[in-house]
């Protein structure tokens, strides 16, 4: 499977004059942890998450960040003037263009999925955007790998003969056209022509099954599993 396969898509993004107090408000509302910065033309500049938030003037936390730093390296490294700058930066800047990572890695679309695994490990990060033509066109986090996971216990042998892409992209086209369009493409694995629904704890049965329904009607199905998410307490977490 690759990038394109289970990725989120459309992205929530914000441009880099986006002030600290609307992204936080944003990730609250969305119940997400991060988001891409995008300029004017649509090009991804930077990417920001809560943990850019975590050490603020406002909440009293940007001194404890200078004190404890995690090893001598560190704070070697942290004792250069111009580490004290971005430090201060970090937890008094007002707008995203002041928090935000500027060198930000990302993947392709066709990047399979076992090397975005290993950069999720390696970089000890918990998303990645999915770039074409420097446009974001998707991201994935760690909870879109776990949901490949639980799709891949399919009959090898039938792979060949079906379309999993399309069948994904015709799924979502359809449901799109609903007036009860709730299914985000995050939602939807395909893995050898089975389509594999997560559902919140808190949709109904009636709405699940139409969606259930809708995916029993895409050609090329040849089965539809259900899969339940319990909704966090806290947006986010």
């Amino acid at each position: 499977m690759r990038a394109a396969d289970v990725m989120t898509a459309p992205v929530i993004t914000v441009d880099p004059n986006t002030s600290v107090t609307a992204l936080a408000a944003l990730l609250c509302e969305r119940g997400i942890s991060g988001v891409p910065v995008v300029d004017a033309e649509g090009r991804m500049v930077g990417i920001v998450s809560e943990g850019d938030l975590l050490h603020r003037a406002e909440l009293g936390t940007e001194e404890r960040w200078t004190k404890q730093r995690r090893s001598w390296w560190l704070e070697a490294i942290s004792s250069h003037p111009t580490s004290s700058f971005r430090d201060y930066v970090k937890s008094h800047g007002r707008t995203v263009e002041s928090i935000m990572t500027r060198d930000v890695i990302s993947v392709s679309e066709t990047t399979e999925l076992a090397d975005i695994a290993t950069l999720l490990e390696t970089r000890r990060i918990k998303r990645v955007p999915v770039v074409r033509d420097d446009r974001i066109v998707g991201i994935i986090s760690r909870s879109n790998l776990v949901r490949a996971l639980t799709a891949t216990k399919t009959d090898k042998a039938t792979k060949a003969d079906v379309d999993d892409a399309a069948i994904r992209n015709e799924m979502l086209a359809e449901v799109a056209k609903q007036k009860w369009k709730h299914v985000h493409a995050e939602d939807v694995i395909v893995e050898g022509g089975i389509i594999h629904l997560w559902f919140s704890s808190v949709q109904s049965g009636e709405e699940r099954r139409a969606i259930h329904v809708a995916a029993e009607n895409i050609a090329g199905v040849r089965a539809v599993k259900e899969h339940e998410v319990l909704l966090p307490l806290i947006p986010g977490t």
